[in-house]
């Protein structure tokens, strides 16, 4: 009877422990492939913040949730023929955007980059002064010097780009991809031991249902 007790236990703990692993192992590898995927940096643009061959975890997020400093994955096939790049947001939309050469300031305000190339804020190109179209980014590389940016393409549409072709941002941190690939590792770890449990307790109920063998009548002279 204890033997039967304990395989239905094993039994009981292996079904509720595998669907539940699946349950985590789908919903946390789910969630990272839905939430980020990996990108290559394929140009100086971003130097030294970020360096060629670089790679980069894209954290996937809606226009309205871009802000300014974000470094962003933009598609602008009408601009760059090479597929997406990698540019930091300085304005919004909405923004008053101005250059004089020696520092950025936006809506009056100086920008701080403590990012730059070699501290150089317009290397590559004069003054300029725009004011950002609702619905559009003002975007610029750190290495100035080198990035075909907003700052070239100012009599389209002052330069700006749709909010709407960013892919994502780079997520700085590390916490939510280990978190949610945490969490499948689990729910696959989980749903081997509940298949452990379940034939473990299928193993112990056989054993209690077998037979005893019959004593031989000499054994108990």
């Amino acid at each position: 009877m204890r033997q039967r007790i304990a395989g239905s236990g094993l039994r009981v703990a292996g079904w509720v422990l595998v669907p539940l692993g699946l349950l985590l192992a789908v919903g946390g590898i789910g969630y990272f492939f839905t939430h980020y995927q990996g990108a290559t940096v394929m140009s100086e643009a971003m130097e030294p913040t970020y360096r060629q061959g670089d790679r980069l975890v894209i954290e996937s997020i809606d226009a309205g949730e871009v802000r300014r400093g974000d470094v962003v994955l933009v598609d602008v096939p009408d601009r760059y023929q090479g597929g997406p790049v990698l540019q930091r947001v300085i304005g919004m939309g909405g923004d008053h955007v101005v250059c004089d050469g020696n520092r950025i300031t936006v809506n009056g305000k100086p920008v701080d980059e403590p990012y730059l190339m070699r501290g150089e804020v317009n290397p590559a190109t004069g003054p300029y002064d725009v004011r950002v179209p609702d619905g559009r980014l003002f975007l610029l590389g750190d290495h100035r010097g080198n990035s075909n940016d907003s700052r070239f393409f100012l009599d389209e549409q002052q330069g700006s780009v749709a909010a709407s072709g960013v892919l994502g941002r780079v997520h700085k941190g590390s916490a939510a991809p280990v978190a949610s690939g945490a969490l499948g590792v689990l729910g696959v770890l989980l749903a081997l031991v509940g298949i452990g449990l379940g034939i473990g307790g299928y193993a112990a109920g056989r054993s209690a249902r077998r037979p005893l063998a019959a004593v031989p009548p000499w054994a108990t002279a």
